[in-house]
């Protein structure tokens, strides 16, 4: 018994980097974004009407620009061909709300010029949210029959063989949205540059607003990975235990 509760025990600890980027990264992104979101662009240009203008001029005028409620729920729908942009940036006129309006006009971009990786996550996407949903029960199930020391059985297994299927499945997806994401900040940067909306100075304001936000990818892709290595590590002690 003791052996089982100090394997979960270390097998926590292994989380401890990626808790610990976690927290840096939303700390990161909090300071720098509330720091340029209150400095206004000389142009005077709202995130709104600076999305509008991008999209126009990349001839994607079938994107429609949307206001949504909450602070930094900005994101992009292919499917709804949409550009929503969060309560706290769809009027703001301040470096932060540009370089993250500019941010999902690249995601927009990254589909018209059919981008590999964004593609690939668009296909995953499904298949990570039905797999998320349809193993936690398993996990769950298996995790009581380990806990009750019953390890080798079949439901201890599942827990084992679903745990690693799911964290798999979720390092693949963050593995393939990094590029994305760091993808659609550089072509932010380039159309911030290329219209002139902002100078070089702000521009590089801009630059570390969404530095911060793909360092949150970061950690994410990390916690993806030690998830799956732990997973591993309890799947290889029990089959050691079970020879």
């Amino acid at each position: 018994m003791f052996d089982l509760y100090w394997e979960y025990y270390i097998m926590g600890i292994i989380l401890l980097p990626a808790i610990i980027l976690a927290a840096y990264a939303q700390s990161k992104v909090s300071s720098t974004y509330n720091k340029f979101s209150r400095v206004a662009s000389q142009k005077g240009m709202r995130a709104c009407e600076m999305a509008r203008l991008l999209l126009d001029c990349a001839d994607l005028k079938n994107v429609e620009v949307i206001k949504i409620n909450g602070h930094l729920t900005d994101y992009y729908d292919h499917k709804k061909q949409v550009v929503a942009l969060s309560a706290s940036n769809y009027e703001s006129t301040s470096i932060a709300a540009l370089g993250v309006a500019a941010h999902e006009v690249g995601h927009a971009l990254q589909y018209k010029n059919d981008y590999l990786p964004i593609k690939l996550r668009s296909f995953i996407i499904p298949i990570v949210n039905f797999s998320s949903t349809a193993l936690w029960p398993l996990v769950l199930i298996g995790l009581l029959c380990n806990f009750a020391v019953i390890p080798g059985t079949v439901f201890g297994n599942i827990f084992l063989w679903s745990g690693v299927a799911m964290f798999g499945l979720a390092a693949i997806f963050d593995l393939i949205t990094l590029p994305c994401e760091y993808n659609a900040s550089n072509r932010a940067l380039q159309l911030l540059e290329q219209t002139e909306i902002l100078t070089s100075e702000e521009t590089q304001g801009a630059k570390k607003v969404l530095s911060a936000a793909a360092l949150t990818y970061v950690a994410s892709l990390l916690n993806s990975i030690l998830n799956l290595v732990r997973f591993i590590l309890v799947f290889l002690m029990h089959a050691k235990r079970d020879d």
